[in-house]
């Protein structure tokens, strides 16, 4: 049975730092990349990050996160980190971890599983 579970939201002041993880688990074939996804209240679904799956990954970052977000992947553990760092208040959504076979930040091509963890970023 597939699982992904998303862990690490909460509430951090413009500035500060979180690092998010998505749990995989139960694939029997490993995905090409995994990417995290954000959803702010009346806003569309908007790509943040992706990272392949293979043995020298390959990244990919939103423009508006470039140089404050960095994605990993920890093979051993079946976990794909989102740290985010210098966050602002732009930021605040529900970040969504998602399965895909395509090296991109479209929504569509992904599959979603889980609730998502809330980041809120607010003084």
């Amino acid at each position: 049975q597939v699982q992904v579970v998303e862990s690490g939201g909460g509430l951090v002041k413009p500035g500060g730092s979180l690092r998010l993880a998505c749990s995989l688990s139960g694939f029997t074939v490993e995905p090409y990349a995994i990417a995290w996804f954000r959803q702010a209240p009346g806003r569309e679904r908007e790509g943040v990050s992706c990272i392949t799956t293979m043995m020298s990954p390959e990244t990919l970052y939103a423009e508006s996160v470039v140089g404050r977000f960095t994605i990993s992947r920890d093979s051993a553990k079946n976990t794909v980190y989102l740290q985010m760092d210098s966050l602002k208040p732009e930021d605040a959504a529900v970040y969504y971890c998602a399965t895909g076979n395509v090296f991109h930040l479209q929504s569509w091509a992904f599959d979603f599983y889980g609730q998502g963890t809330q980041v809120t970023v607010s003084l």
